[in-house]
């Protein structure tokens, strides 16, 4: 059985825009998200930015408040850090004054926190034979999340000092 072509769906500009007005009231998405569909619909590119106009009028695109809900989700949901935020928010083609206003909101005290209870998850299930071979490793975890390498030695150094004084309490029981 030879596997299906999928069929490009072109849409007229008015199809796009009921399109986008439905997806829109279902989840929120930015105008980035909102260019690319009509570039896969294969929408007149003259057409775009005046239904994208309509859907931001509408208030169907708020760009400030997609950042503010992503922002939002990835921190405590995905427990991200700041740079993956940033990142991917630049993906999706978000301006960097946006990104920096949703980003100034965060809590730098709940961050180290944050990032140091997935740090102490991630030890628990890491296999390692030395200290530094899981430090090395949990350092990585951590710049992988997208937390500043400043905020992820912090949080290693605490978690290796909980290990290491977990391990001295075994320790002086067995000898």
């Amino acid at each position: 059985m030879l596997p299906q072509q999928r069929v490009k769906r072109t849409k007229t500009p008015e199809q796009a825009l009921a399109s986008l007005q439905r997806l829109c009231a279902r989840a929120e998405r930015s105008s980035g998200d909102a260019l690319r569909l009509m570039a896969t619909w294969e929408v007149d590119s003259s057409k775009r930015h005046d239904i994208l106009q309509k859907l931001m009028r509408d208030k169907f695109i708020d760009d400030r408040r997609y950042t503010e809900a992503f922002v939002r989700e990835k921190i405590s949901l995905s427990a991200w850090g700041e740079y993956k935020i940033r990142a991917a928010l630049r993906r999706k083609g978000i301006s960097e004054e946006i990104i920096n206003s949703a980003l100034n909101e965060l809590n730098p005290a709940a961050n180290i926190e944050r990032l140091t209870s997935r740090l102490q998850r991630k030890a628990k299930s890491t296999k390692y034979e030395t200290p530094y071979q899981l430090k090395t490793k949990l350092l990585r975890y951590g710049l992988s999340l997208g937390f500043q390498m400043e905020q992820v030695l912090t949080s290693v150094e605490q978690v290796m000092k909980t290990i290491n004084s977990d391990n001295q309490c075994d320790e002086d029981i067995f000898f």
